[in-house]
């Protein structure tokens, strides 16, 4: 599980140092996620699990009349997102970052677009987030987000996770956070209080792993930092730690094709609309 602790921590440090690598492993979802998000209507827009900000800034490009706010709790990830704004040729100062648990964020205006890519699926209190999200939109608001769909439908997953230790039993819990949490539909409408006429389509995609001349460097580069590798190879003595890493080449060797290295991948495209009624 991922949990609040290690976004603000290892986690997100990590994330916050590879944007680059993870906007490319994205790369051919995104553009599914900005195509259903320009459908919507919205000039108050909350990007919510931001990271390193592409989704929010992509928005502020693309509507420079809008107010956009991305929220993350990770503060390494939210100083990323602000540096690449101010570094950004945008029309217009509509975007910040801020550092706050979404679950807990008082926004300064209602937002009337709620969107995510793949930053949802961590929350420790599921129905409770999404129902204060609700209740701060407003009335109609609609939410759109991405997350990734079962674990063997994900070969980046599934294919690493073979080569790790079993990972310690974990006390259950019903809404255990991670990047699979929100992999079946029932579960999600139960998660999202306060949200109705949901709406699931199925992504798939190449997650791309690394590019270019040395994409196989940039794939090792990017799984030992980022994903269910990064995590096992920082506890891991030696040797351990250095078969597993023979292992991890082995395998992104086998995915490079053409000059990159990609793996399959699945998502939901998730679109749903605010209950709150309050005017």
């Amino acid at each position: 599980m991922t949990g609040a602790s290690e976004w603000q921590g290892t986690v997100g440090r990590n994330w916050a140092a590879e944007w680059r690598r993870t906007d490319t492993s994205f790369s051919e979802l995104t553009p599914h996620l900005l195509d259903a998000i320009a459908k919507e209507p919205g000039e108050v827009i909350a990007d919510i699990g931001c990271g390193a900000g592409q989704i929010a800034l992509s928005l502020a490009s693309a509507r420079p009349s809008a107010r956009i706010w991305g929220v993350d709790i990770s503060s390494d990830l939210v100083q990323t997102a602000a540096r690449r704004a101010s570094q950004a040729d945008i029309k217009g100062a509509n975007v910040s970052f801020h550092c706050v648990d979404a679950a807990l964020w008082l926004p300064p205006a209602p937002p009337d677009l709620l969107v995510s890519r793949h930053g949802v699926m961590f929350f420790p209190d599921p129905p409770m987030a999404f129902a204060h999200l609700a209740a701060i939109s407003k009335p109609g608001a609609r939410m759109v987000f991405t997350c990734f769909r079962k674990p063997h439908e994900n070969d980046w997953a599934t294919q690493i996770a073979g080569l790790l230790p079993a990972p310690q039993q974990t006390a259950p819990s019903a809404f255990p956070p991670g990047p699979f949490a929100f992999a079946l539909p029932d579960h999600v409408r139960r998660c999202m209080a306060g949200w109705r006429d949901h709406s699931f389509t199925p992504i798939d995609f190449d997650y791309i792993a690394g590019t270019g001349e040395n994409a196989v460097a940039e794939a090792l580069a990017l799984f030992q930092r980022i994903g269910p590798a990064a995590s096992a190879l920082r506890d891991l003595p030696e040797p351990e730690r250095a078969e597993v890493q023979a292992r991890l080449r082995e395998l992104v060797e086998a995915h490079h094709r053409d000059g990159r290295v990609a793996f399959r991948a699945a998502a939901w495209l998730v679109s749903a609309t605010s209950d709150n009624t309050d005017g």
